[in-house]
């Protein structure tokens, strides 16, 4: 049990360590760029956000499951609505309370923040579990040196994806008014639950096991409803020609999608 401990602590703990490097980007891009510009860091995170809704949570969900003897879809899709009402109901009930009534005192776009915020920390949640329970059964089967090598290369993947994902959430934080130094903290913060919840993964492993398609699947109907929902109508508000944010947003995608399937 202490050395899958060690080991998922060590996994989530890199993949941790790279999304604060990408937070890390903010500092160097200065606050007053053009407004364009903004427009593509949006444009930018919400193509991140779909690939790594895709490739790292819902085949996932649906491979999971699967490997558990189920069908995979009812699985993936049950998580990807309560997923979706997760967020609208967080954004109708707190967002409206806490950000409509206090618009005066806090910055602007502070709403669309937290919701980004919000969406990639559940991401990394699952991811986190993922890498952790692929240590304990890696443990488990001491005798399969392929089980371990599987381990270590989606903790490495886990962890170079999350690169552009830190950098999805410091950028347009910065471009929305707040300092480099809080962009980047609210960056890095969203990967500390990785390390968190893969060491709770390995102290319960057969429960973890059984919901991880249902968590897979909910983290990324979080994720494609603050895309569809916030980042996407604001990266193309305003634009007679969106070809550059279209292409910024298509740029992210197919970034995350090739790291997904290169490391995954």
């Amino acid at each position: 049990m202490l050395t899958s401990v060690v080991w998922a602590a060590g996994g989530t703990g890199f993949a941790c360590l790279m999304t604060a490097l990408g937070a890390g980007t903010v500092f160097l891009f200065r606050r007053t760029l053009f407004h364009g510009v903004q427009k593509l860091f949006f444009g930018f995170a919400a193509g991140v956000m779909i690939a790594a809704s895709v490739w790292s949570l819902i085949i996932p969900a649906v491979e999971h499951a699967q490997a558990q003897g189920l069908l995979g879809w009812p699985q993936t899709a049950g998580g990807f609505l309560l997923g979706v009402c997760f967020v609208i109901v967080l954004d109708k009930t707190l967002c409206r309370n806490l950000f409509e009534r206090n618009a005066q005192l806090l910055p602007a776009g502070a709403r669309r923040s937290f919701l980004l915020i919000s969406a990639v920390t559940l991401h990394n949640v699952p991811e986190g579990m993922a890498v952790g329970l692929s240590f304990a059964l890696a443990c488990l089967n001491p005798s399969d040196p392929l089980a371990f090598a599987s381990a270590v290369a989606l903790a490495l993947g886990i962890g170079i994806q999350n690169f552009p994902e830190g950098a999805a959430i410091s950028l347009p934080l910065r471009q929305q008014g707040f300092s480099a130094r809080r962009a980047f903290a609210w960056g890095a913060l969203s990967g500390i639950v990785e390390p968190l919840f893969g060491v709770l993964t390995v102290l319960a492993v057969s429960a973890v096991d059984v919901l991880l398609p249902w968590l897979l699947a909910f983290a990324a109907g979080a994720m494609m409803y603050v895309v569809v929902a916030e980042l996407l109508p604001q990266t193309n508000e305003n634009q007679e020609d969106p070809i550059l944010t279209t292409c910024a947003t298509l740029t992210g995608f197919m970034l995350m999608m090739i790291l997904d399937i290169a490391l995954g």
